[in-house]
């Protein structure tokens, strides 16, 4: 990083450029990407990245309800062919084009307390209509590190084999996902690669963005849930294009942050320094959290582009000039699995 990002497309451009070895993965395979609930928080910049690591000829297919006309909009003036679909329309779903690689980042998450049936729906059923339809392509099915229990700090987090024994409701219906998938792939021989993502960094969103903003409002910073796993977006991004080739039957399994296990309180204090607040902290940390061992992806992948630090100067830079939210909290401090 030379310097950060001053505006929303100099963030989206860094976001979405390729790394060298996701692009060499994407050659190694053949045909059209299509990525399957590509409208939220992550999905434009994937299939944006996508798009620029393909060689000509190759499509990227962006598949969402696209509630966010702008994200429609940039897709499109990005060379990526938009398909707008309900994914729980099962006549729409099979009605959608053939594709090899598919990159699964459909799901619900934000109010399961209040509507648990729709969470159940989007993360349990929409998978199994979604895994009968390409039965014949490779799948990189988004998950969390939110399906491991919480896990001492000194751990170093939970490792791929760890038994799944979370709280709360939400990260139960992301096992059962994970559960549809492995069935489906075991059924049909389907190649497919779960991916327990926590916690993806964009200067808009994210633990980190929650924690400069809260400091920058003068606001409390919660470290009662006292540490967390980041990892940049981008990188997030170039690691689910490259386990496309890791696809296998039954599923390959892998854990996808940051090295380092994250102190919060450190956090809000490095951000007061950079915006030149007292942060105001509140609660006193557990000694577990929702962490995540992903040494095995650094195995397969070698080490991330951005560094913690790195994202620290771009988030703390992005909140002091007053830089756009998505309005999406992480609810990270939550501990009881509610959201």
């Amino acid at each position: 990083m030379t310097r950060a990002p001053r505006t929303e497309d100099e963030l989206e451009e860094w976001l979405s450029r390729p790394t060298p070895a996701a692009a060499d993965a994407l050659r190694g395979l053949e045909g059209d990407v299509m990525v399957l609930g590509a409208g939220g928080k992550m999905g434009p910049t994937l299939a944006r990245m996508a798009r620029r690591a393909l060689e000509p000829g190759r499509e990227v297919l962006a598949v969402s309800r696209f509630s966010s006309a702008r994200a429609r909009a940039g897709l499109e003036a990005h060379g990526v062919k938009v398909i707008p679909c309900d994914l729980l329309d099962r006549a729409a779903v099979n009605a959608l084009p053939d594709a090899p690689n598919i990159i699964f980042m459909a799901g619900h998450k934000f109010g399961t307390s209040d509507a648990p049936e729709l969470t159940w729906i989007m993360n349990a059923v929409l998978p199994a209509i979604v895994a009968e339809r390409f039965a014949k392509a490779r799948i990189v099915v988004f998950s969390t590190g939110c399906v491991y229990p919480f896990t001492p700090v000194e751990s170093g987090g939970s490792r791929e084999e760890d038994a799944l024994a979370p709280p709360g409701e939400y990260a139960h219906s992301c096992i059962a996902r994970e559960r549809v998938f492995t069935h489906f792939s075991k059924q049909h021989g389907t190649p497919c690669l779960i991916y327990r993502l926590n916690y993806a960094i964009d200067l808009r969103y994210g633990v980190l963005h929650d924690v400069a903003r809260k400091v920058w409002l003068g606001e409390p910073v919660d470290v009662t849930m006292g540490h967390a796993n980041v990892i940049w977006q981008g990188d997030a991004n170039a690691r689910a294009l490259q386990c496309l080739a890791r696809a296998q039957s039954p599923p390959a399994i892998l854990n996808v942050t940051g090295r380092e296990t994250v102190r919060i309180r450190e956090l809000a204090e490095r951000f007061g320094e950079r915006l030149d607040r007292v942060p105001v902290i509140t609660g006193q940390e557990a000694p577990t959290a929702w962490l995540s061992n992903a040494a095995k992806s650094y195995d397969w992948f070698g080490e991330t582009s951005v560094s913690l630090d790195e994202m620290i100067e771009a988030t703390a830079a992005w909140v002091r000039q007053g830089g756009g939210s998505l309005g999406k909290p992480t609810h990270f401090e939550t501990r009881d699995g509610n959201f």
